[in-house]
């Protein structure tokens, strides 16, 4: 595969990923604000219930959409390392806000502003998209999909079946 094939395929896995995210993003606040002013449910359990609701929606757009081609692991293993990526990711961004505001409000010499918190909290972001992208590539969804494996009949008929389709010709062999 050439180098501009690569970043082809790269980009439009990129771009699946961030459709996917957007989504999930959308519903969290959908989902948090139905429950905290729709439903008067504390604010925490409001954050935690969207943010659940938005991780199993992220996880089915990625694994069935976004990396469908992808997944070597059995699906117990890929759903586990997802949470497992899913709440580093978060303990890490949530990090990355904290000590980027210590490190504004130091700088600045007083309390960072709203908008230094919200520079800081978009720069956690993009980090954290970026290796949660990475993570999903090559630790959750890692390796291509087996696909059914395909039988050669033997009599000499030249049948070639599939657990997944109809019987097809097989290619005569190709001398070496």
């Amino acid at each position: 595969m050439s180098q501009h094939a690569r970043w082809r395929r790269l980009a439009g896995l990129g771009a699946r990923f961030l459709t996917v995210g957007a989504i999930s993003t959308l519903i969290e606040i959908a989902v948090f604000n139905l429950l905290y002013l729709g439903l008067d449910v504390d604010v925490v359990w409001s954050k935690i219930v969207a943010s659940l609701v938005a991780l199993v929606n992220a996880y089915l757009g990625n694994r069935e959409w976004t990396f469908r081609h992808r997944g070597g692991h059995r699906r117990s293993v890929e759903i586990t390392l997802f949470v497992i990526v899913n709440a580093a990711c978060t303990a890490l961004g949530a990090l990355l806000v904290w000590v980027g505001v210590e490190a504004a409000s130091a700088a600045l010499g007083r309390e960072a502003g709203p908008i230094a918190v919200n520079v800081v909290n978009l720069a956690s972001i993009v980090i954290i998209v970026v290796l949660r992208f990475l993570l999903y590539h090559y630790v959750v969804f890692r390796g291509v999909r087996e696909r059914p494996a395909k039988h050669v009949a033997s009599a000499g008929h030249g049948v070639v079946t599939d657990a997944a389709g109809p019987a097809e010709p097989a290619e005569p062999a190709q001398p070496h």
